[in-house]
């Protein structure tokens, strides 16, 4: 199960790693940015197809599209200087904490039942 949520991490890494190289690739005009896109979202569905045997599919897309905002969100700000009003960190603030609420209480109710 732990190598399942290692994937999933690898999965969610991708995946802004590959976001990150939206901006750069200027609507697909630059070729080397371009290729890291593809080469990103192509790992990172890989990855997500390995945690899916084990991870129940809402939990996982939770964890990888939350933590996916949060960490584009942060490369948004240091890279490009793309400050974040209050409003917009609150609902940050709020993606984190219903997919820790999820988590724990998948873990809960699955030890229940």
């Amino acid at each position: 199960m732990i190598i399942s949520y290692l994937y999933l991490f690898i999965a969610i890494l991708s995946e802004v790693f590959a976001t990150s190289f939206v901006k750069l690739s200027e609507g697909f005009t630059k070729i080397f940015p371009s290729i890291l896109v593809f080469i990103g979202y192509i790992s990172s569905s890989f990855f997500l197809s390995l945690a899916l045997k084990n991870i129940p599919i809402g939990i996982a897309y939770a964890l990888w599209s939350g933590l996916g905002i949060l960490f584009v969100t942060l490369l948004g700000y240091f890279l490009y200087n793309q400050k974040l009003n209050l409003i917009e960190i609150f609902g940050i603030v709020l993606i984190i904490s219903g997919i820790f609420t999820m988590n724990i209480f998948s873990i809960f109710f699955k030890e229940i039942s």
